[in-house]
């Protein structure tokens, strides 16, 4: 028979990151901590961390065992807790990765409004364009674009699919023109996202439906949706845009339509978390919240038409 407490004390080092902060939380001596893993280990006759003096590395194994033990060890603290409060209201710290322009079209309100909602939560965003590891860098819930391809975590589509158009400033076309065709773009400058060759493939559907291929290039390259908004906004060049990001600006005059006959399909975004029988209750009413506001097609202009002070 396992010892429960030994696996709820795996669970804590992988969502610590060492048998130190594991054992200073819990309250023991690090080397007591590592040895209870090892017999652990001996027990399941498996390694399930590789150690080394820098960190702790989840073994397939490992990583196996932990998502299979780590909502049930949850479950048993959160019906301790809500036995000790007389309550199922959520709480503990939910930390979340996202895009680095999330909190860009995601507003800061919503934010506030769950916090209130939820005065025992915690919220840590980790925001990057960079993909997370999701044990590895303890992330209770992810929120991706594009389609999911992780088979170890589990997720849904939030957004589908939108079409990103061409846009750029007034002062950009008044000093270089507007491109008539596909082809022309070759001879403007755009803005794009970095590439080691210093050109970037445009891939376009035009309004017959068949997708064009184009060569792109231009002075200024960025990582960020949020970036390169500014960026054509400030006249460096033509964008490709998701209509969330360019919409204000193209209603007040300060982006232009581009070739507005062509479009590229955009990644729309999916929320990605570890395979867990129970979620946290924290995580899943965050996850709620995500959910019922980018669900709610049409609040999300409004909101962001109230916050542009660009």
């Amino acid at each position: 028979m396992f010892d429960l407490n030994d696996i709820a004390m795996f669970v804590q080092v992988v969502r610590h990151g060492s048998f130190a902060e594991a054992g200073r939380r819990l309250g023991l001596p690090p080397n007591t901590v590592s040895r209870r893993i090892q017999q652990l280990e001996a027990q399941l006759g498996t390694r399930l961390m590789q150690r080394s003096t820098r960190k702790l590395t989840l073994t397939s194994a490992g990583r196996a065992f932990h998502e299979r033990c780590a909502g049930a060890v949850d479950g048993l603290v959160e019906a301790g807790q809500a036995l000790m409060t007389g309550s199922q209201e959520p709480s503990g710290l939910v930390r979340v990765a996202a895009p680095a322009d999330f909190l860009d079209f995601f507003p800061m309100e919503w934010v506030a409004e769950f916090l209130a909602a939820h005065p025992l939560v915690r919220l840590d965003f980790v925001l990057s364009d960079a993909k997370a590891d999701l044990i590895a860098e303890q992330i209770d819930v992810a929120f991706r674009g594009g389609p999911l391809r992780d088979s170890d975590y589990v997720g849904r589509q939030l957004l589908g699919a939108r079409s990103d158009g061409m846009v750029a400033s007034p002062a950009y076309i008044a000093a270089r023109g507007t491109p008539a065709t596909l082809q022309d773009l070759a001879d403007h400058d755009c803005v794009t996202t970095a590439h080691p060759s210093g050109r970037s493939t445009w891939r376009l559907a035009g309004p017959d439906g068949v997708e064009e291929e184009v060569q792109v290039a231009g002075r200024f390259s960025g990582n960020t949706a949020q970036a390169l908004r500014k960026a054509t906004v400030a006249g460096l060049g033509i964008a490709l845009l998701p209509p969330a990001m360019a919409t204000l600006d193209l209603q007040a005059g300060r982006l232009l339509r581009v070739l507005p006959q062509y479009q590229r399909t955009g990644q729309g975004l999916s929320v990605l978390y570890p395979s867990r029988r129970q979620l946290p209750l924290a995580v899943s009413a965050f996850i709620g919240l995500v959910t019922e506001k980018l669900s709610a097609g049409d609040a999300l202009p409004e909101v962001l038409r109230a916050r542009s002070k660009y």
